[in-house]
């Protein structure tokens, strides 16, 4: 009887140590303030791969606002991105958005490049100049092609039964 109080002891233990992980790891991490109050705009993108709702919207580098929806617009079959900017930031009538990657693992963001204008955005505005995110398996095609002359019409000029040299050998 008593090895049975005994492991129910060290499992409520075990338990209320795993409790206090996880409430340090979510107080500490940034899981309950992601969401960043300001005002919301929108902008419209050809390909909008990597962005998740509650993804960050940085200006330099520096979390600016959260985006906070995504649909697809049924006509056009644009990807439109609702994102709420920190209040304390008025862009340009002119900023630039473009879709970045953190790096090659890494997630997509949104990256805000201000303009130069003297207006500023008013909130629900849609921001005119996007540039939607790149497939980087497309690129990696491209430079495989590229780079071996596949596909530039080369091959066909010998005929089907054109065939390989082979290796010199090894001294």
């Amino acid at each position: 009887m008593s090895g049975n109080l005994v492991e129910t002891l060290i499992g409520a233990v075990v338990l209320l140590v795993a409790g206090f992980f996880l409430a340090f790891a979510y107080s500490t991490g940034g899981v309950g303030s992601g969401r960043v109050s300001g005002y919301e705009l929108q902008a419209r993108f050809n390909r909008a791969d990597g962005l998740v709702i509650g993804g960050d919207v940085r200006l330099s580098g520096i979390k600016i606002g959260t985006i906070s929806a995504q649909k697809l617009d049924p006509k056009t079959y644009d990807a439109v991105i609702t994102f709420t900017v920190d209040s304390r930031y008025e862009l340009p009538e002119d900023t630039a958005l473009k879709i970045a990657s953190e790096g090659l693992l890494g997630g997509n963001y949104l990256s805000v490049e201000p303009g130069g204008s003297d207006k500023m955005l008013k909130p629900g505005s849609f921001v005119q100049y996007t540039q939607g995110s790149v497939n980087l398996m497309d690129l990696i095609g491209q430079a495989i092609f590229s780079a071996t002359g596949a596909g530039n019409g080369k091959d066909k000029e010998k005929g089907d039964d054109a065939t390989l040299s082979p290796l010199p050998k090894a001294n």
